[in-house]
């Protein structure tokens, strides 16, 4: 979401360019890659606060800090705003969230050195200038209004837009963290299967996931909040998308639908330029108010694909939206997840015979419960967890089935583990802290921090 950007690039003369922007990053089955991306929170190491930008203890200190590393700084004005080291990049969610957007790799066990060693370097860096960091998916003590912002020009931006589209925008901005996962696909049709099934399963790997339990330091009444503060967004640029699963889903729908989602910002000269709510139709056709006669650039058209929030989003690749941020064991299953059930053809048609008599009420269902009660949502007949273990059980065939082994002689299957372990119990992440809360923290949330910092 927060990648530095460019406005350069050629101009697009016709929306069909668009659609083949997206149809060309189509690719053979033997270079599909995996890029992972996870968030967390930082805090004050004396009192938990969440970190300012500037001063001894702030997010400033905390980019210059990792740079002894080799990673180089992305200004914007006077201020660091990210960090790139090859294809690498470490950016800044609007409340401070610091993200690492990893590099493709070929492998899950690649994508998991990278995040392993990244939260290494995270960690030293914090301890030496007394902070820390957490993976949940909502903010576990601070309110909206308690979270400093980040100084980046497009959030000032989306901070005025998200009040007039939902009530929760702008705690989706400052208080929530997840983990995603970037996939290839090989075809059109490769990629509406992928779609299709990733926005079926998508609850499956929210209940899995689901780790953000607590609100201002009380339990919310929710395993996954983070989940449900999607659905009071952006209705524009939120949801299960029910047009993926018509006969007519391809490239171009996709397209059309992404044309008709409201902008937030084009990109000049180093300057964000507000046109919030404004058309990227009119943009195409010369007629945009902020820009009269001025058409959009390919990398105007990327830029607006990154301010769809759907739960499954199509870009050059597939994004995989429904987790929340966890603890370090968790970050590497979620590629591992989906990369099992989506990068072998005889799994991806098995998940998708299992999902495809599903009907939008399914789904809406499914989207509506699954934030609050996890694996313990009734489903046609069945718990939710009982249908986790059965996707699982598909994932680990699939990473079976590529047989990609690491120096120790494992193949990608045992990154599925922990999620093994839920799915068992059907204990999720989020229930967990909720028995630390009611048993030894005794009801007070700073223990959080102090038992799952990274």
């Amino acid at each position: 979401m927060s990648a530095p950007l460019t406005s350069a690039g050629p101009t697009v003369n016709d929306k069909r360019e668009l659609f083949d922007y997206l149809a060309s990053a189509c690719k053979p089955r033997d270079a599909w890659l995996i890029g992972t991306e996870h968030e967390k929170f930082g805090f004050r190491g004396s009192d938990n606060a969440p970190l300012s930008y500037d001063g001894p203890q702030g997010i400033r200190a905390m980019l210059e800090g990792m740079q002894r590393f080799g990673w180089q700084p992305v200004m914007e004005g006077d201020n660091v705003i990210a960090l790139t080291l090859d294809k690498q990049a470490i950016s800044l969610e609007p409340g401070g969230q610091f993200e690492l957007s990893g590099s493709p790799f070929s492998d899950v066990h690649q994508t998991c050195r990278e995040a392993n060693t990244h939260l290494k370097q995270v960690r030293e860096v914090a301890h030496e200038i007394g902070i820390g960091f957490v993976g949940v998916g909502f903010q576990p003590k601070w309110r909206r209004e308690d979270i400093p912002v980040m100084p980046k020009g497009r959030y000032d931006i989306m901070r005025a837009y998200m009040p007039t589209r939902g009530s929760l925008g702008l705690d989706m901005m400052l208080r929530t963290c997840t983990v995603q996962v970037n996939l290839d696909f090989a075809d059109e049709a490769d990629m509406v299967t992928k779609m299709r099934v990733g926005l079926a399963l998508q609850p499956v790997a929210t209940a899995l996931f689901a780790n953000s339990p607590f609100t201002e330091g009380k339990p919310n009444g929710y395993l996954s909040y983070r989940s449900t503060i999607w659905t009071d967004t952006d209705p524009d640029r939120c949801g299960i998308l029910p047009f993926v699963f018509d006969d007519d889903m391809g490239f171009e729908r996709y397209a059309e639908h992404a044309l008709d989602v409201p902008m937030y910002f084009i990109h000049r000269d180093g300057v964000y330029i507000d046109v919030a709510g404004q058309s990227f139709r009119d943009f195409l056709d010369g007629r945009l108010p902020a820009l009269p006669g001025e058409h959009p650039t390919f990398a105007d058209w990327e830029s607006h694909l990154t301010t769809l929030f759907p739960e499954v989003r199509l870009k050059r690749f597939i994004e995989m939206r429904g987790a929340d941020g966890g603890p370090w064991d968790i970050i590497c299953a979620l590629p591992a997840f989906w990369v099992g059930l989506l990068y072998d053809p005889g799994v991806l048609d098995q998940a998708w015979q299992m999902v495809k008599d599903w009907t939008n009420v399914d789904h809406e269902y499914l989207r509506a419960e699954v934030p609050r009660t996890a694996l313990h949502t009734e489903f046609r007949g069945r718990s939710l967890q009982a249908l986790a273990k059965d996707v699982l059980a598909l994932s680990r065939e699939g990473l079976e089935r590529r047989a990609v082994i690491d120096s120790r002689g494992k193949d990608e299957s045992h990154f599925l583990d922990p999620l093994d372990a839920i799915a068992t119990t059907g204990k999720t992440p989020a229930e967990g802290l909720l028995e630390a809360y009611d048993g030894y923290w005794e009801g007070d949330i700073d223990n959080l921090f102090a038992d799952i910092a990274y």
